[in-house]
C-alpha cells in the first residue's frame, strides 16, 4: 500500500520538531545526520508544494484577466 503524501503543514510541523531537537543539542552525531537529511527532504517537499501552488494561483489569476 502506498504511503500517503505528507501535507505542507505536516512537513512544517516535522521541520519544527527537528529544529527544536537540534537546538537542544542533545543529539548524537548519527541522529543529527539523520535529522539533517530528513529536514532537507522536508524542505524540498515544501518548496515543491509552494511552487505548485504559486503556479496554480498564477493560472487562476490569468483566467480572471482574460
Amino acid at each position: 500500500m502506498a504511503k500517503k503524501a505528507e501535507s505542507y503543514n505536516e512537513a512544517i510541523d516535522k521541520l519544527r520538531r527537528i529544529v527544536a531537537d537540534i537546538e537542544r543539542g542533545d543529539l548524537d552525531v548519527d541522529c543529527l545526520l539523520d535529522n539533517v537529511k530528513e529536514a532537507t527532504r522536508l524542505i524540498k517537499l515544501c518548496k515543491d508544494k509552494l511552487y505548485k501552488v504559486d503556479e496554480e494561483v498564477k493560472k487562476v489569476l490569468e483566467e480572471l484577466e482574460s
